[in-house]
């Protein structure tokens, strides 16, 4: 299959630690795509409420700051980017305070309704022109294959047990997967995933959507299966 030959969507939904960040970006530079990393959007989303001082409590200051959201996405698989107001805050999104408070902006509904916007338009993008040239965009997140996207030309939810999931974020953040390291990771990502399902259904399959289940695969073998549902489902559309 040929990067070029495609105009294609491909919806990644999934789990926290379920490796969906790091299998997306990678099957995108496999196909020649654009990646949108649509928790990142949440996640200026709570940079930018903490930077304007609004409340979190707030559901209606919260909604009115997302709406004013000055973001940028790079879709840039080798760099990913993300600016607010001209700021590169890649990093700081990923600070503890950033997870400690994204639940706040996830299950904001009218919060999500901008995001979920502001996300069609750029795989709308992504399929005419764009970065990709109109190659098309892997766009990773928990509403992507219901919601943001039900009619992407491929579908794929990413699952994994949660001890896999477990460790898979402590040896991310803490460099080892030790007892303490897990225990410390247990709340970033068990009640991220509780309170975000109140509003998203991620963690069961929808009609349409491929499992594909992490929990015993390494990470390259983890791409491949992902890549291995994308070339039957574009086989079968051809």
């Amino acid at each position: 299959m040929e990067a070029g030959e495609l105009s294609t969507v491909v919806a990644v939904d999934g789990p926290s630690g379920s490796g969906k960040s790091s299998v997306s970006k990678e099957v995108a530079r496999r196909l020649g795509l654009a990646y949108l990393d649509t928790g990142a959007m949440y996640r200026a989303a709570t940079w930018w409420c903490l930077d304007q001082g609004v409340p979190l409590a707030d559901a209606r200051a919260v909604a009115d700051a997302v709406r004013g959201l000055p973001l940028e996405m790079g879709v840039d698989p080798d760099d990913p980017t993300v600016r607010v107001g001209g700021t590169d805050v890649t990093a700081d999104i990923r600070e503890t305070r950033i997870s400690a408070a994204v639940s706040a902006v996830a299950t904001n509904l009218d919060a999500r309704a901008e995001l979920g916007r502001r996300q069609r338009a750029a795989i709308d993008a992504e399929r005419t022109a764009g970065w990709s040239g109109g190659r098309g965009v892997v766009a990773e997140g928990r509403d992507i294959t219901t919601v943001v996207a039900p009619d992407a030309d491929v579908r794929v939810l990413l699952t994994a047990s949660e001890e896999a999931r477990l460790a898979r974020r402590a040896r991310e953040l803490h460099g080892t997967a030790d007892a303490a390291a897990v225990a410390a990771t247990r709340d970033q990502v068990v009640r991220r995933d509780a309170d975000d399902s109140t509003v998203v259904q991620f963690q069961v399959a929808a009609d349409g959507v491929v499992t594909v289940d992490s929990s015993h695969l390494d990470l390259p073998g983890t791409v491949q299966a992902v890549l291995d549902v994308v070339q039957r489902a574009l086989a079968a559309r051809r």
